[in-house]
């Protein structure tokens, strides 16, 4: 599942929260700052271990004030690997 979190979320370490948790929640893919001030991620995992990153968005590290979260469900990638910051 791809997704785009808008508000206050680049400065905040919600790229590093994203992949802290994702990691937690056993999921594949990345987590990356738009340059329209978004946060755009695909998770790639268990069905129920997708959602639960995707309820958890909403919430973002402390410091984050989150508007809205978007998503698409996009199909699964076998060559996803661990979760990482794409820069």
């Amino acid at each position: 599942m791809k997704a785009r979190v808008t508000g206050r979320v680049q400065g905040v370490a919600f790229r590093a929260w994203t992949r802290s948790r994702a990691d937690r929640l056993g999921l594949s893919g990345w987590v990356c700052n738009e340059d329209n001030g978004s946060v755009s991620a695909l998770f790639d995992g268990q069905k129920g271990a997708v959602l639960a990153m995707i309820d958890e968005l909403w919430e973002g590290p402390g410091a984050a004030s989150v508007l809205d979260v978007q998503t698409e469900m996009v199909p699964h990638d076998d060559a996803l690997s661990g979760f990482y910051i794409r820069y």
